[in-house]
């Protein structure tokens, strides 16, 4: 909706002025919490990761995409380089 005032209409007659919405399985949320929790400073907790796909956090620890320290602790925290190929090493883990 473009326009503030029809929206703070809608808003006021307690209509919610949404033009669609989706739900989302859990697979799906899963798969968006690796995607964005991976590229924030703390990284992502590595039980999220599907237990199939764990050994390729070793994979790419030793490629040199993700901190080693960190993931000996649990987490997944992307190296410079693994920045670069976040895309990938997402891929990777929930595919």
């Amino acid at each position: 909706m473009k326009h503030p005032s029809r929206y703070a209409a809608q808003l006021a007659q307690q209509t919610l002025p949404v033009a669609e919405s989706e739900l989302v399985d859990a697979e799906a949320r899963q798969m968006e919490r690796i995607m964005l929790e991976l590229r924030i400073i703390d990284g992502l907790d590595v039980a999220v990761v599907p237990q199939s796909q764990r050994p390729m956090l070793e994979v790419h620890r030793d490629r040199g995409h993700l901190e080693p320290e960190a993931l000996a602790q649990g987490r997944a925290v992307l190296t410079r380089s693994g920045r670069l190929l976040a895309d990938a090493v997402i891929r990777d883990l929930v595919l």
